[in-house]
């Protein structure tokens, strides 16, 4: 009975409302989805014992969920696991991943994490409009996302990450009211993202492992989400200038392998919660900014699988959270003496392949002849001061409002 109770708290603080969780006879399950994909996921299966009286409210409730449940159960072609075996009937509680919630019982999320079940989304599963959590990683549902989810005014968590979906972003989840937590990663997704998700309140934005493309919005770093996952894309063009002038509260970006070219802009020391930062395998060139010395949360730096050059500075190399910091497969000349200190701890920092003189593993003196975006202007705060980060969001606005056409 203790999952029980850890479960009713959980449910107590995504649902909007006093009434207690309803649980029945089969008993109480949690499962959390990891693999190719994304956040907790809790179901209840087995459901409420005694179903609602013909004088209750929620009867219409239910019914309504019914026949949306039985829909979708018709565009699912496949069930290796047996899960829809038990969604027979009319007390939609009892079907396995679906779990339901008040005295008046009423269908509050669904979790079909990992069941393997192929089908499609339908869009009679609009009319749930108390679900807060749909979680759908590792199936093979295909097709795209029904323009009528627009009406699920109490979803907050959807994933429908490591499955078969494809065409262009499913514009209709922008549109969802209450939605905080996006998982789209591992699909075919295709096209550009528009420039609304990331003005969109969202804590969460996994695109990741999808066929994106285009340049990334310039509004970027306007989201207030805590973690972006973008990696494993096409995208191309540059970071956008701006990046870091909103002053989000971004703790993770991940924009390894794409196809992204140009400089890393110096706002990026303006995200000072900031934890991991990856841009490994993409074709960024110029000199490391200063500001990533400002990252005094930063714990990891990977720029690994670039043409970045110039000399890798002790404030870099000093931050005081570090623990894993890859310039590996780069073009940078010289290396300060905090982070020869780097160089000689084992795991977790890497600056082979590089041009650095005196060390072992680096690229053959010929490849260092030339450095990759020796003519590249990168957009830098003029300045023979030394860096103070306190300062630089002024210094910053300025800079980048007296470059833009």
């Amino acid at each position: 009975m203790g999952m029980f109770w850890l479960l009713a708290f959980i449910l107590w603080q995504i649902i909007p409302t006093q009434a207690a969780i309803t649980v029945g006879g089969a008993g109480v399950g949690i499962n959390i989805g990891n693999a190719g994909g994304g956040g907790a996921g809790v179901w209840i299966g087995g459901g409420i014992n005694n179903g609602p009286t013909p004088s209750s409210p929620s009867v219409s409730k239910l019914t309504t969920a019914y026949t949306a449940l039985q829909a979708w159960k018709s565009a699912i072609t496949d069930d290796p696991l047996g899960i829809l075996k038990t969604w027979v009937g009319s007390d939609v509680c009892s079907y396995k991943g679906v779990f339901c919630a008040g005295p008046e019982p009423f269908v509050a999320g669904i979790d079909l994490n990992h069941a393997n079940l192929q089908g499609s989304l339908v869009k009679e599963l609009s009319v749930l409009t108390d679900i807060s959590i749909l979680h759908l990683n590792s199936n093979r549902f295909s097709g795209t996302v029904p323009d009528t989810f627009k009406d699920l005014s109490s979803l907050q968590e959807l994933d429908i990450s490591n499955n078969r979906f494809s065409g262009p972003f499913p514009a209709v989840t922008l549109y969802i009211p209450n939605l905080v937590y996006l998982d789209l990663r591992f699909n075919s997704f295709s096209g550009p993202v528009p420039e609304d998700l990331f003005n969109k309140r969202l804590d969460a934005i996994f695109l990741n492992n999808n066929q994106f493309e285009g340049e990334l919005p310039q509004n970027l770093g306007n989201s207030p989400a805590s973690v972006i996952n973008l990696a494993n894309n096409r995208f191309s063009g540059s970071i956008p200038a701006s990046f870091g002038i909103a002053s989000s509260k971004l703790k993770e970006i991940l924009l390894l392998n794409n196809q992204l070219t140009g400089c890393i802009p110096q706002g990026i020391g303006l995200f000072s919660e900031m934890q991991v930062f990856d841009v490994s395998h993409n074709s960024l060139m110029g000199h490391l900014p200063d500001t990533v010395s400002c990252l005094s949360d930063i714990e990891v730096l990977n720029l690994a699988h670039n043409q970045l050059s110039g000399v890798l500075p002790d404030l870099v190399c000093s931050l005081g959270s570090l623990m894993n910091l890859s310039v590996a497969y780069n073009f940078f000349s010289g290396f300060s003496q905090e982070c020869s200190k780097l160089s000689f701890r084992k795991g977790g920092f890497d600056f082979s392949l590089n041009c650095l003189p005196g060390r072992d593993m680096q690229r053959p003196q010929p490849e260092c002849l030339v450095i990759p975006g020796g003519g590249l202007s990168c957009l830098r705060i003029p300045s023979a001061r030394p860096l103070v980060c306190g300062a630089l969001l002024g210094n910053l606005e300025v800079n980048v409002t007296s470059t833009s056409p």
